[in-house]
């Protein structure tokens, strides 16, 4: 984490890179980077939350190609990499039911929405996001994205968050 006034001073490129792992929308990074400097803590979040407003399904797809499904969580040492590792820490992948189950209900909403399923794993148990996944397939196709939307911006917010402090 870095300091709200190190991210004011920071060349562009490097602050592109700091917010690359909060989202797969260099668009959305461009933006806040752009916006600077920030006064405090609480305008850089304001900014931030109201650039994920106009988000919509094409913004949807594009982050979500650096999603992986829930209960399966990527290797490697790259940013998205470890923040999903640490966002699906409550997914015991030791409990082969519940993988199982995980493992099932990502391949119906695939086959259902043709997208991976997207929800904050972070302070969710792992039979919460089972069972929201399950109430999910419910949704119609427009639901289903506002929802998936809602998820992104609170993904995104939260690892911004993990990012810049005080």
């Amino acid at each position: 984490m870095i300091a709200l006034n190190h991210f004011n001073q920071l060349e562009a490129d490097a602050a592109m890179a700091l917010l690359q792992p909060c989202v797969a929308l260099p668009g959305w990074a461009a933006a806040l980077v752009a916006a600077r400097p920030f006064a405090s803590l609480a305008a850089l979040h304001h900014t931030a939350k109201a650039l994920t407003q106009s988000w919509g399904g094409a913004e949807l797809e594009q982050a979500l190609s650096a999603h992986p499904r829930i209960g399966e969580k990527p290797g490697g040492q790259q940013a998205h990499a470890v923040l999903s590792r640490q966002e699906q820490s409550a997914v015991n992948a030791d409990d082969r039911q519940l993988a199982e189950a995980l493992r099932l209900g990502n391949a119906d909403y695939e086959a259902r929405f043709g997208r991976v399923f997207l929800i904050r794993a972070k302070g969710r148990s792992a039979e919460e996001i089972l069972e929201a996944l399950r109430q999910r397939l419910t949704h119609s196709d427009a639901e289903e994205t506002a929802v998936a939307l809602e998820q992104l911006r609170e993904i995104t917010l939260l690892r911004l968050a993990g990012a810049i402090g005080e």
